[in-house]
């Protein structure tokens, strides 16, 4: 089984001011987003990566740098966990967006909502683009790997949605923090979400048992009746 550590950017001036970014350039982490990578890269270094794969955007590669050290690997970019497009929303205060129409359409079905201008998409769109780039890189790292996926808010609930098998009109009731840690592991049969929004704590669940003897254990995508005891370390 394939496990992605889905991993948001740090806070940025952008989050601090109240404006969506989007696609803009140039956003960075402040100084709080800058201590918040830092010290998820000191959480996340005991665990190893097969890859760490990033939105392009700076606030992201910023983020998954942060992840890097000690490790033999490098941030490959992908387009499709680059944040949603907002089209015209774009560098607009939250305060001034609540007010419009299309507003309630992203609050209460956001599976119709398509944000304005010739460079908006629809939030169904993002969602797709997002599930296909996870599931393209699992198949690309294989069933042994564990690998880290950093990209953006409303990215990250997207693909956490379609994980817990969620309709995407109801990805607003997932909530994903500035350098929070989600994680899902994909089975053949079925993804199953470990982590939400997680701030803290031990990541020793996170790393995969050794291996014992040549022969690989088929990875089990049953569910524990009754919830089991939970991860061994």
């Amino acid at each position: 089984m394939t496990t992605v550590i889905l991993l948001r950017h740090g806070r940025t001036t952008a989050n601090a001011g109240g404006v969506l970014a989007g696609w803009t350039p140039g956003v960075q982490l402040d100084e709080t987003g800058e201590q918040q990578v830092r010290a998820v890269g000191e959480r996340l270094a005991p665990v190893p990566l097969a890859a760490v794969v990033s939105s392009p955007l700076e606030r992201c590669r910023q983020t998954a740098g942060a992840v890097l050290p000690g490790r033999d690997l490098e941030v490959a970019l992908d387009d499709r966990l680059g944040e949603a497009r907002y089209g015209d929303w774009t560098g607009r205060p939250l305060k001034e967006l609540v007010k419009e129409p299309l507003w309630k359409v992203v609050q209460q079905h956001p599976s119709a909502a398509v944000f304005p201008g010739p460079e908006g998409e629809g939030l169904a769109q993002t969602q797709a683009r997002a599930v296909a780039a996870v599931r393209e890189w699992n198949a690309r790292l294989g069933p042994d790997a564990v690998w880290l996926a950093c990209s953006h808010g409303d990215v990250i609930k997207a693909v956490l949605a379609d994980a817990l098998g969620l309709h995407l009109d109801q990805f607003q009731r997932i909530v994903v923090d500035p350098a929070s840690v989600s994680v899902v592991t994909y089975t053949d049969t079925r993804p199953f979400v470990v982590r939400v929004n997680d701030t803290g704590g031990d990541v020793a669940a996170l790393i995969p048992p050794r291996k014992k003897g040549r022969r690989r254990r088929k990875a089990d995508s049953d569910a524990v009746v009754g919830g089991g005891a939970g991860a061994t370390v």
